[in-house]
Parts: structure tokens; sequence; C-alpha cells
């Protein structure tokens, strides 16, 4: 063979090299994202008047910024769970009070997010606010942290109550100095809710719904909720007073993956 012919030959298989790569690159651009069933809503379209208040969109959580797969600040819901929360809401209305939500349907890729975060032993940077007295080794063995969660199936939520009319919650600002979730209420972040005797995502056993040690008028806080609730449908996470799934779950084995975003949703605003 020539030196030419060799030349030759290696040019025309760098280029089908790059022409491979070039397609590859189209293909995977191209690919679409999921999308939701067409019995998942947003919740604002069943319920305008439940207040939402959506977390992982900003950096106010325990990782300290927003969460992957949280495109847009907006509750998603299967439709049982939603048309749930709003009857709820109807009874709580009539007696001064508002749900409040902080999570909904939370995509695969966003748990993906937390178990990085969870094996990153280094990254402590909201400890101070979320988990105070648990060593981080101990998220995974100790069932705060975990690889599948209900919320992507589309039926759990996380929530709490607002005394009517609400108070703006101030917004979170990166850096500021944190206080502990179980500190006074008066002392921890300021949140509009009702004093549940912890703040949402709080990772301590004073966080457990019924903790003896969480009595008064935070208990009866914490019952009001789960009490409106379970009248409807939903059941009470024993170790979290804020997490709600409703039954029968439409999708009980399956995990989605589609963005929280409208373009998710069959029904558009």
């Amino acid at each position: 063979m020539t030196q030419l012919s060799r030349a030759a030959r290696g040019v025309i298989t760098a280029v089908a090299a790059l022409l491979t790569v070039t397609a590859a690159s189209a293909t995977a651009r191209a690919t679409p994202e999921p999308k939701a069933p067409k019995d998942f809503v947003a919740l604002s379209t069943v319920d305008p008047t439940i207040i939402q208040e959506m977390r992982y969109f900003t950096p106010h959580n325990f990782v300290g910024e927003r969460i992957d797969g949280y495109r847009q600040p907006i509750c998603v819901l299967t439709r049982p769970a939603a048309e749930a929360l709003h009857q709820a809401q109807r009874q709580l209305l009539r007696n001064g009070y508002s749900l409040k939500v902080y999570d909904c349907y939370r995509p695969q890729r966003a748990v993906d997010h937390f178990v990085r975060w969870a094996e990153d032993l280094g990254d402590e940077a909201m400890k101070a606010e979320f988990y105070p007295d648990v060593d981080k080794t101990r998220l995974f063995a100790d069932g705060y942290i975990a690889e599948k969660s209900g919320h992507s199936r589309g039926s759990t939520t996380d929530l709490t109550i607002v005394r009517l009319p609400a108070r703006p919650t101030r917004p979170y600002t990166p850096g500021q100095p944190l206080v502990p979730c179980f500190a006074p209420k008066q002392q921890r972040f300021p949140d509009n809710s009702l004093d549940m005797g912890t703040g949402f995502d709080c990772f301590d056993p004073l966080a457990h719904t019924l903790d003896p040690r969480i009595q008064g008028q935070q208990r009866t806080n914490r019952m009001l909720l789960k009490n409106t609730l379970e009248k409807l449908g939903f059941v009470n996470l024993a170790e979290e007073w804020w997490h709600y799934t409703y039954k029968p779950e439409p999708y009980p084995n399956t995990y989605f993956d589609f963005p929280v975003a409208w373009k998710s949703l069959s029904a558009k605003p």
C-alpha cells in the first residue's frame, strides 16, 4: 500500500468516526423527554386555592440547590390524589385554613440526585438546619434517603396547613445562617405553616407524626392535618408528619421520570 493510500484511508476512517459521533449526538439531542400519563394533572387546575411552595425547585432544601427534574415550581399529581386534596381544601377553607404543598410528584432523576448527595459525605452545607443531630453516614440506614420514593408514583405529597389570610414566607438566601429544624418556631426558618413542632424535611425523630414529645398545639395541628386527609383516603408515613399517599394508588408499582413541568402534561394551563 502506498503512503498516499494509507493517508487517504486514515482520512476516511477519521471522517467516518466523526460522522458516527455526530450522528450519535444528534440522536441523543432528538430523544424526547418522557411524558406523564394522561391522568396526571397540575394541582392548580383542580384547585387553584391550595398554596404551593415547591421547595425542590429552590435551594432551600437539605441538598442546598435546585433538584434535578424540577423545571417549574408546580405540583403534579395523579388526578384522584389531586381531587382528594381539593375535597380536603374545601373542608379547611370553611374553618379559615388552607393546605400548602411542599412537594408532589418527584421524578426518579430527583431521587437519584438525593442519592448522589447522600453519598458525598463531604457536602454538609445544609446540615445545621435539616439534619443537625444525624451523622450523614446514617442517612440510608436510618431511612431518610432511599433509591426509590413513593413520590415518583404520582400519588404522594408533602404538605402542611396554613391559617388564612396566609402571610408570605420570605425567600431563603443561600449562605444565610441556619437554625435547627426542630428549634422553637420563632427561631427556625420562617414558614407561614401552623406550628407542627418541626420544619418540613426535618431529619429527626421529632418529625415522627405521633412522637410523644410533641404535645399541645403542635400535636393538635398535626392531628388536624392527619384527620382531615385520612378521611379522604390518604395514608400518613409515620416518620414524617408532612408525608401522605392517596390510596389506592393508580400506579402502585411504577416510578416515573418525566420532568416537573407543564410540557410533561397532556392538559396545559
